[in-house]
């Protein structure tokens, strides 16, 4: 059993940024991916980032490109998530996941844990 806990969003204004953090506890893999998903109201979960485990390195969706950066601590418990320049359509509830261990893998049937999600909304 994996539970995974999320914290850091908030309410901010265009421009603003945000870190979001996401911590893992039970039995965690050390080898899994983990990655961070958003759900805006009315659309599907989407994909935003992920940070390999035995499979090293980051990998993003296009819009998260040049503004989101995620990054892993050494023992690969925590995860973390800067978001620069955020903009309206960002607002939506972020989710952590992890699962696979492969890194480049977007799709939501992949990852087997799911944190319960942090609400982040920017204004215009």
């Amino acid at each position: 059993q994996v539970s995974l806990r999320e914290s850091g969003g908030g309410l901010v204004q265009t421009g603003d940024s945000l870190r979001l953090s996401c911590t893992a506890s039970g039995h965690p893999s050390l080898m899994y991916t983990m990655a961070w998903f958003r759900q805006a109201p009315g659309r599907e979960r989407e994909f935003v980032a992920a940070v390999g485990g035995s499979d090293i390195g980051t990998y993003y969706a296009d819009f998260a490109k040049g503004r989101f950066t995620g990054a892993r601590v050494n023992d690969k418990k925590t995860m973390y998530l800067q978001m620069n320049n955020l903009r309206p359509e960002d607002t939506a509830v972020y989710y952590c996941a992890a699962g696979p261990k492969s890194l480049r893998v977007r799709t939501t049937t992949a990852y087997g844990s799911w944190g319960q999600g942090t609400q982040v909304t920017v204004s215009s």
